[in-house]
């Protein structure tokens, strides 16, 4: 830790502070991130930092209903791995690893869990994390990922018709974020695989994501790293989309922490 204790971050109190948290059920929140090529113009660690920055923005909107727990910078990445620099996961073991965290958050005695992801390929995976979490434990755990709370800000500003890796979105906030860390003159607009009636990489304007799931090899479908346009992304777009994915992020903790603990039934 550097600088003062903050008080919506779970690592940020003593152990007696934070037995002393229970008794208020704050949701506690575990951003899930990775270290991958992001193009030309971005670092390695932009999915570990948005998500975290995302959390960070929704805590600070409801500092007493939360605590957010170290942010996880790896994922599952066996696909980009024809890029130098990235750092993979194995499925199993990003798994195993997260539903080590949330039941050890269960154990306790916290029984609202959210896993918010960073990266679009750590999704399934934490799907199934929550719900061996819920399974497992006394706990409620559900999953989502940052941006899909930010996605009709984001069609109703941006200027592009897909968004799919580092991106408008992606660009766009890591500029509002930390404009100095973007090398914007070496952003490129690359869409290398044509988008077809039931299969496009990513997301794109009136029709969301294709009925057709496959996951290529990343070097088959992009020689820069970037699927989408980073080249149309402003500080400005960022600013806007980074309040709206807060402040709906905030809304959605606060729902979940009201969602009822109904008590199982054995029906055999």
């Amino acid at each position: 830790m550097k600088g003062s204790r903050l008080p919506y971050r779970y690592d940020h109190y003593t152990w007696v502070e934070l037995k002393e948290k229970v008794e208020d059920q704050p949701a506690v929140i575990l951003p899930v991130g990775s270290t991958e090529d992001h193009g030309y113009h971005m670092p390695l660690d932009v999915d570990t930092f948005l998500v975290s920055s995302v959390c960070e923005g929704a805590a600070k909107l409801i500092p007493d209903e939360v605590l957010i727990l170290p942010a996880l910078p790896y994922g599952f990445e066996d696909h980009h791995m024809d890029f130098p620099g990235t750092i993979t996961v194995r499925d199993d073991h990003l798994q195993d690893f997260v539903v080590d965290i949330t039941r050890s958050v269960a154990h306790h005695g916290f029984r609202k869990i959210l896993i918010v992801n960073g990266h679009g390929s750590n999704a399934t995976i934490l799907e199934t994390a929550s719900r061996r979490t819920v399974i497992e434990t006394d706990a409620h755990c559900g999953t989502l990922n940052w941006w899909s709370v930010a996605q009709s800000k984001l069609w109703e500003i941006g200027d592009s018709e897909l968004q799919s890796h580092a991106d408008e979105i992606e660009t766009s906030v890591y500029r509002y974020l930390n404009d100095d860390a973007i090398q914007m003159d070496k952003a490129v607009r690359e869409v290398k695989i044509p988008v077809s009636k039931y299969y496009w990489r990513g997301w794109i304007r009136g029709k969301g994501a294709s009925p057709l799931r496959m996951m290529d090899q990343w070097s088959r479908i992009s020689d820069s790293g970037v699927i989408g346009d980073a080249t149309v992304a402003t500080v400005e777009k960022g600013e806007e989309l980074y309040r709206a994915a807060s402040e709906e992020l905030a809304g959605l903790i606060q729902e979940f922490r009201a969602l009822p603990i109904e008590p199982r039934v054995d029906r055999h």
